[in-house]
């Protein structure tokens, strides 16, 4: 890791009671790392307890850890960047890993497995570790289903190490939790290398409480989800529903074309006119995903040439 500038990036809100331990401990694991602490309108003493701990403070003044994410990314520049939350779930001892499997080329996301760890034993919050297994089962039918890549292990985690490359590619919409969502699908669809450790995971203290919405939140991971597969995939996820479409369309019209065949009448024609629209837009649905299929090629192809251009001004600067 020498000569190499690492970042570590700790998102916060209203983190009090454990910012400084969680800012000493990664000084001590990454004694080279310049560590960043973006407040997000924390009510109590946040910014001036990581500030007195040694860290670069600054402000995020829209709600939301994707907004605080994005700013960080923007304004940040490093060879590898450490990801982790300011509530002391995350231990810093395995950081040094993390940066060892970006610095080397292996890795441009490397995802604390927390799910394969002690997630299960230490988390203490109901559905949460059901709703984490359903959003890793989700992302893996739908982005990496027969492809030699790995199965991904953990979705949600909040401890990441990032390549600059992935950093200054990755176009964050998501305002708050789905940011994690948000790029595992981006580096899965854009073939970025992501690895997976096993990182032990403790609960919150006593007295910290979390943000996330098991319910709210959850919704929108799931929406994300959607969302992304429709414009990620859009002739998978047009052409499903065209193919629902057609067979509702065949279920009402072959009882009315049997009839006719049989009797030489049809008696039911509105049966038949609903069906034949509904078959009209099955194929009109088919059409959309082709379009926009194309669209999403050469857009990742832009992604491509873009990704090129970054990684020339990365060697010349």
């Amino acid at each position: 890791m020498d000569n190499k500038k690492i970042a570590v990036l700790i998102p916060c809100y209203n983190e009090s009671l454990t910012i400084e331990k969680v800012v000493r401990d990664f000084q001590k694991n990454l004694p080279d790392a310049v560590i960043y602490v973006y407040d997000n309108n924390s009510t109590d003493d946040t910014f001036n307890i990581a500030k007195k701990a040694g860290a670069i403070v600054r402000h995020e003044y829209r709600q939301g850890k994707g907004n605080v994410i994005r700013t960080m990314f923007r304004e940040i520049d490093a060879d590898c960047y450490i990801m982790a939350d300011g509530d002391d779930t995350y231990p810093a001892e395995y950081a040094g890993e993390m940066c060892d499997l970006v610095l080397s080329g292996r890795a441009d996301m490397v995802i604390g497995d927390r799910l394969s760890a002690t997630y299960f034993e230490e988390n203490k919050r109901p559905f949460h570790g059901f709703g984490n297994s359903l959003v890793r089962a989700f992302i893996n039918a739908f982005w990496t289903r027969g492809k030699k890549s790995k199965k991904i292990l953990d979705v949600m985690t909040g401890y990441r190490a990032f390549s600059y490359m992935f950093v200054k590619s990755f176009p964050i919409l998501s305002e708050g939790f789905e940011i994690e969502t948000e790029m595992t699908i981006h580096a899965l669809d854009k073939n970025f290398l992501i690895e997976s450790l096993p990182v032990n995971y403790r609960d919150r203290p006593a007295g910290s409480f979390s943000k996330l919405n098991t319910y709210v939140d959850g919704a929108k991971v799931l929406m994300t989800i959607f969302n992304l597969y429709r414009n990620y995939k859009p002739l998978k996820f047009f052409g499903a529903a065209a193919m629902i479409l057609m067979l509702i369309a065949l279920a009402m019209f072959l009882p009315v074309f049997a009839e006719f065949l049989e009797t030489g009448l049809v008696p039911r024609f509105p049966t038949l006119i609903v069906s034949g629209l509904i078959a009209l837009t099955s194929i009109l649905s088919a059409v959309c995903g082709l379009i926009l299929d194309t669209i999403a090629v050469n857009a990742r192809k832009d992604f491509e040439l873009k990704m090129n251009i970054l990684k020339r001004l990365k060697v010349e600067g």
